[in-house]
């Protein structure tokens, strides 16, 4: 079944097939850059999917010929308050940390060019699926703008020498060099970029909505603790996993060579 729900004068259009939602950037005109209205449509939009239980996965894609160009400087410009510009990469970071705090993983969808807060979706989203005709780049720093949010999810997907590289330079990257430094998980021709996020997605589907749940939250939660800490939390996440109903029903059916029927409890 497919429902197309359009949100905010349709900013972000929201399709959901399979358990798979798909929130689309829609201001193509613009390189679906990310502007006040944008960056609220799209908070809506997650925050509207993340309490939805029959969603298994969240797509991000954007339409038109660019995935997202960045903040949109001419909004940006328009305002000389600098209490504005606080409150939008303000709004931009819990935009970016919902998407880390969503139940379901979060897989981007990316062709063309991803630059400055684009790339930052990028980096923020659990995964990334690009067609090979992709280009990213934290190019703020040749307008003279360091891309210092953008910097927070890069510096925590990338190694410190190629994050501060494309912060310092602006160049692009293309897509096999991004596989290749940790911004995303595949490359594929542009004809196969949907039939490769539907795989993936496919593949989280057939698991247990629990225990993915479960287990990106304490993923991230321990990104920055200690190593004993991190052990001892991870323990704990999974003697709770273990004591779950879909952890019981899984053991159960791997040992009697049957497909497990998930309960989410």
């Amino acid at each position: 079944m497919t429902a197309t729900i359009d949100t905010q004068d349709a900013l972000v259009l929201r399709q959901d097939e399979a358990g798979v939602a798909t929130l689309t950037l829609n201001r193509p005109k613009q390189y679906n850059a990310l502007s006040q209205a944008m960056l609220g449509a799209l908070q809506t939009a997650l925050d509207t999917v993340g309490a939805d239980p029959a969603i298994r996965v969240v797509v991000i894609a954007a339409a038109g010929a660019a995935f997202c160009a960045g903040h949109d400087l001419k909004e940006m410009r328009s305002h000389t308050d600098p209490a504005f510009h606080r409150a939008l990469f303000a709004q931009c970071g819990q935009v970016m940390l919902t998407i880390n705090r969503l139940p379901q993983p979060v897989i981007a969808r990316i062709h063309g060019i991803a630059t400055a807060a684009g790339c930052q979706l990028v980096a923020a989203c659990d995964l990334a699926v690009a067609s090979d005709n992709a280009r990213f780049a934290t190019s703020g720093i040749n307008v003279g703008l360091f891309c210092a949010t953008p910097g927070v999810a890069l510096s925590r997907n990338l190694g410190r020498k190629p994050a501060l590289e494309l912060l310092l330079t602006g160049d692009f990257i293309d897509a096999p060099t991004a596989m290749q430094q940790g911004l995303i998980n595949r490359v594929v021709p542009p004809d196969q970029l949907d039939a490769a996020i539907w795989k993936l997605a496919d593949s989280i589907c057939s698991k247990s909505a629990l225990a993915i749940g479960m287990g990106k939250e304490l993923f991230y939660r321990q990104l920055n603790m200690p190593l004993e800490e991190a052990y001892a939390c991870a323990s704990e996440a999974m003697a709770c996993n273990m004591n779950s109903e879909d952890a019981r029903e899984g053991i159960d059916a791997f040992i009697a060579k049957r497909k497990p029927n998930w309960k989410g409890c």
